[in-house]
């Protein structure tokens, strides 16, 4: 296997011909990682010093501390991964994550993200429901939560139709039962289980909901993505979704760097669209209102008489706590964790109104940049 290796001065550049030498590997040069305490002058290591990684199938770490730390490696791997080739060290190997053919659309974008809760599925659906008035539109969502066959839902859901799934044990707050209810496009449930470092699932359908989705003849499919998981398909585009606090560093900038564009949702990113989120009811707001969120959707916009912000949809002994001593006469709910379950069935039980919520992306020149991202044409 053709390899590069990188390699730092803090080694001999004898040892380091020595050990090219055992490796079994056709190296086809090496990078310099840096550190000079061992270097008299160029180094010469029997093999070309290169700037990139050439014509290499793999990237073989013969560095150390202190040139390249833990977080240095991980950048490095990021770069390795992004451009398809494995990275290994001593005791440790990255491969790049596999994106299974398809039978693909004209156009097919995954939005990708840096954690849960970053926004993924709200900017999802904002590229859905902009595409979609003049193209042909399919969601495919993959999910911890999603059904064990791909499921397509044609028309938006209603609560009561979500109620009934929940009572028929079934997760109803998942990525493409909020989609579908939300932005109203046509959308395909998914699971996945596991996530590794770059994004790859362990079990997934997601292939098989990818299918289906062509089955429909739409123009262009827009994947949702599941926490820091990347759907394992080939796609024409990839977005990603960076949140506050989210340095672009380690495997984050993986991500980045097979992103073709990044929105970067209540932060600011060099080079990324600075994007924030807020709520709106999807039903005249009545009443005292309750609004109940799983992030940091601006609420001030609301026409309400808003008595209780909740965050607490992930946290379901807070949310708990919280509708025990709750007054209100409107839940407005984000399609999230524990709002049907919990917050619609305590609605409903005392006679409550439950309007949906849906966030809406508010990013100056954002929708420019996704359509010049996607120059389909129905």
């Amino acid at each position: 296997m053709r390899a590069i290796a990188l390699v730092d001065g803090e080694h001999s550049p004898e040892v380091v011909r020595a050990a090219l030498a055992e490796l079994p590997y056709e190296w086809v040069g090496a990078i310099l990682a840096g550190g000079s305490e061992k270097l008299r002058g160029a180094p010469e290591y029997g093999v070309p010093l290169l700037d990139d990684f050439g014509a290499a199938e793999i990237v073989v770490d013969l560095s150390d501390e202190p040139v390249l730390d833990q977080a240095e490696r991980l950048r490095w791997a990021s770069r390795a991964l992004a451009a398809g080739l494995p990275y290994v060290g001593a005791d440790f190997r990255f491969d790049p994550p596999r994106f299974e053919a398809w039978e693909r659309p004209p156009l097919s974008i995954a939005v990708i993200g840096t954690g849960k809760r970053v926004g993924k599925t709200t900017v999802a659906g904002h590229i859905a429901r902009l595409l979609a008035r003049e193209l042909r539109v399919v969601v495919v969502a993959m999910g911890r939560g999603g059904p064990t066959d791909p499921e397509l839902i044609e028309r938006p859901p209603t609560v009561a139709d979500l109620v009934a799934l929940s009572r028929a044990g079934r997760h109803a707050a998942s990525d493409h039962l909020e989609t579908a209810a939300l932005y109203g496009v046509p959308t395909i449930g998914c699971r996945r289980a596991g996530g590794g470092l770059a994004g790859q699932v362990f079990v997934s359908n997601l292939l098989e909901g990818a299918r289906l989705a062509a089955e429909q003849s739409p123009d262009v499919v827009v994947f949702d993505s599941s926490g820091t998981a990347i759907p394992p398909v080939e796609v024409d585009r990839r977005l990603l979704v960076v949140g506050p606090g989210e340095d672009v560093a380690g495997f984050t900038l993986y991500r980045r760097l097979i992103a073709d564009l990044v929105v970067c949702v209540g932060c600011e990113r060099p080079g990324a669209f600075p994007a924030e989120t807020r709520l709106r009811a999807l039903e005249p707001l009545t009443g005292r209102v309750a609004v109940f969120t799983a992030g940091d959707a601006k609420v001030d916009g609301l026409a309400a008489d808003v008595v209780h912000v909740s965050r607490n949809l992930g946290n379901r002994s807070a949310l708990v706590e919280e509708l025990a001593r709750l007054e209100a006469d409107t839940y407005l709910v984000e399609l999230k964790g524990a709002a049907i379950d919990l917050v619609a069935e305590h609605a409903l039980a005392r006679g409550r109104r439950v309007v949906l919520a849906a966030n809406d992306v508010v990013a100056p020149d954002l929708d420019r940049a996704l359509l010049a991202l996607a120059p389909v044409t129905a």
